[in-house]
């Protein structure tokens, strides 16, 4: 039951929402551990949440004449989009940091911490309330339903090929990431790298996952070539790293020949520019402005497509 919850919240496994501030989360152990950076960030608004956090960490580890030892270090999404090593708290540990600083967020955030704890323990019970938060938070987000239900539609087919890559021998980790770039690279010609670049999505420094800035072609191709993959995975049954980036590579050639002929067919690119992050004159971005009504304005604006 877990697992299944798990994988119907990709992305939302490894981000939490706490005031529009983005807190990247794990669940390890039997329970959430937050990055302690990304807390420091949202309850100081410091430009430099890493060297707050050095500060602190030495203050707090004066202050007890020891380490700090209720932080761990744990792989989580970084802005360039690689899991890197990342000091995490659980609640317990939070609660501690937050003693330490002083900011009127500290009562508010606490709250928040109790009701993500609780929502978890129902999610692991009942895995359809996983998406269905998933579902509202895209949709808190401004999100389009018909965009948040390809996503989730995507999230669950990446979860078949995870477990498919576990079963076959693929270690978690490194190898996926492998993979993965292997199924992209294929699919669109760049890699997942490339094409956060792209989307503008390497400058912000909070981490962005490039699926939740993908426009519905781009999550369409994607899910193509995952589901692809897996399907000649098992019938080839591939074992190990070797045969599965073989069969990644033709999964995604199968999804890269797909998109070939409809860009041929349409005279439009379907990698994008596109993304939804915040811009200075409207709270985020989307998409194509060939699609936004005039005189109508939304909550996103859209950013057109390059062809």
């Amino acid at each position: 039951m877990e697992k299944k919850a798990e994988t119907a919240t990709e992305s939302e496994n490894h981000i939490a929402v706490f005031q529009e501030s983005t807190i990247r989360r794990v669940w390890h152990n039997e329970e959430w551990w937050f990055s302690v950076v990304d807390v420091c960030g949202t309850l100081t608004g410091s430009v430099d949440a890493g060297a707050y956090w050095r500060k602190l960490k030495q203050r707090l580890n004066a202050e007890s004449n020891q380490p700090v030892t209720f932080c761990h270090g744990l792989k989580l999404p970084a802005p360039d989009g690689k899991q890197r090593e990342t000091d995490c708290a659980n609640t317990e540990g939070l609660f501690r940091i937050i003693q330490s600083i002083p900011s009127p967020k500290a009562e508010p955030f606490k709250r928040w911490l109790a009701q993500v704890g609780y929502e978890r323990v129902k999610e692991i019970e009942n895995p359809e309330l996983a998406s269905d938060r998933a579902r509202e938070l895209y949709q808190a987000k401004g999100y389009p339903q018909a965009w948040i239900e390809k996503r989730l539609r995507s999230i669950s087919v990446r979860g078949e090929l995870t477990d498919e890559w576990k079963a076959r021998g693929v270690a978690e980790g490194k190898e996926y990431s492998i993979l993965t770039a292997e199924i992209a690279r294929a699919t669109f010609g760049v890699t997942p790298t490339e094409h956060s670049q792209l989307k503008g999505l390497d400058v912000v420094k909070t981490g962005n996952n490039l699926r939740d800035h993908m426009t519905d072609l781009e999550l369409i191709f994607t899910m193509l070539g995952e589901a692809s993959t897996t399907e000649i995975a098992r019938r080839s049954d591939a074992f190990g790293f070797v045969e599965n980036r073989t069969s990644a590579k033709e999964g995604g050639t199968i999804a890269g020949n797909a998109r070939k002929a409809l860009e041929a067919k349409t005279g439009n690119k379907v990698v994008s520019k596109a993304n939804y992050l915040a811009a200075p004159s409207a709270p985020d971005l989307l998409g194509d402005a060939a699609t936004a009504k005039p005189g109508k304005p939304k909550a996103r604006a859209r950013v057109k497509a390059p062809k």
